[in-house]
């Protein structure tokens, strides 16, 4: 079976990483067609031996990349087309359609009450959602309450189904020399205290409350390290050397997440909008502590796993709560059982029985 993955940019992100984590273990022969901007994630997808196709859009009214898509789509001849992100939910299901594609499965990553992909949900972008939504044929939900929120704007159920992100466990598995270098890249001490956060620099990630909150803890033997990039890079930036803490907080921009998760010793998310929260069980899975806002992906698992504290929505406990994570013995680093069955081979194994249920 073909698959043709439209996505609306491939630079390094969760929905991205997910794509090219999925190809690596789908069952099926995939390419990779991104609307603009197919950065970090397109040359790791290439260097896969996965074909991308960037087809370079400039801006939202270019309805000729319609027509290229659908032509790229007819002369595949896919037996799928499987769409990623908003953008890429309008273009991809109707350039699937005029390519003589019938086949069309979305996977909705970041939809949660009147968000989408971290923006409002206005009017009428919930019309433009919905009216695309009737050319495809199912939508996959990364968790349950994705697809409360999909049924609630008015989705048939049985065009919905959960398929939850995965996660590659042997690849997250804590590695005690990738610990040593990436602390020797950024100058921090063998025995110093590593409070971890990863994600996209972005307000909703609310990093700003984070080094605001731990900043009279942080100093030559208790680092801040933050893995992501984004617009708020200059701020944190500038907010890290006004509170007089810019030695101790260490920007590391986009990176491998598994490698700075072994060199953590705690992992912080203070993010309240998450559709999925997989950075959560992410650093689970590396045998971290893990201190979290919101994460669905373990909510809905139904059982506690070891390491993972909730917090409450008052900041003005988090710093006695890294105290007491740090604190803990360190143990050896074991990903939980109670995460098995989020592996990623599963997940892939869901999402083929998809793709063939749709092509029946």
């Amino acid at each position: 079976m073909r698959v043709l993955h439209v996505i609306t940019g491939l630079a390094a992100g969760g929905a991205e990483t997910q794509l090219r984590l999925l190809l690596q273990h789908s069952g099926h022969d995939a390419e990779v067609v991104a609307l603009y901007n197919a950065a970090s994630v397109a040359d790791q997808l290439r260097a896969d031996g996965v074909p991308v196709t960037d087809l370079g859009m400039r801006s939202n009214t270019q309805l000729g990349a319609v027509l290229r898509l659908a032509r790229l789509v007819r002369v595949g001849r896919y037996d799928v087309v499987h769409v990623h992100l908003f953008r890429a939910f309008l273009y991809g299901r109707l350039a699937a359609r005029l390519g003589g594609v019938r086949c069309v499965v979305a996977t909705e990553h970041s939809l949660l009450d009147d968000q989408l992909e971290g923006r409002p949900a206005t009017r009428g972008v919930r019309a433009l959602y919905l009216g695309a939504e009737r050319l495809g044929r199912v939508t996959l939900a990364v968790s349950d309450a994705v697809r409360d929120n999909l049924l609630a704007w008015g989705i048939a159920p049985e065009r919905v189904r959960v398929v939850p992100n995965g996660l590659d466990l042997d690849a997250l598995a804590f590695d005690p020399f990738a610990r040593a270098e990436v602390r020797r890249a950024h100058g921090i001490p063998d025995d110093a205290q590593v409070v971890g956060a990863i994600g996209r620099l972005h307000p909703g990630k609310r990093f700003d409350v984070l080094v605001e909150t731990l900043a009279p803890t942080l100093g030559p033997g208790r680092r801040l390290l933050v893995v992501g990039e984004g617009t708020e890079r200059e701020h944190l930036t500038a907010l890290a050397g006004r509170l007089g803490v810019g030695a101790w907080v260490h920007l590391a921009g986009e990176q491998a997440v598994a490698p700075y998760l072994s060199a953590m010793d705690v992992l912080v998310s203070l993010s309240r909008y998450e559709t999925f929260g997989l950075v959560v069980p992410e650093a689970l899975a590396s045998g971290l502590p893990v201190l979290y806002r919101r994460c669905p992906a373990l909510e809905e698992l139904g059982v506690p796993v070891p390491g993972a504290v909730r917090l409450p929505d008052d900041e003005t406990g988090l710093p006695a709560a890294v105290d007491e994570a740090l604190a803990r013995p360190a143990g050896d680093r074991r990903c939980p059982d109670e995460l098995r069955s989020m592996d990623i081979r599963a997940v892939a194994t869901a999402v083929d029985e998809v793709y063939s249920s749709c092509a029946r």
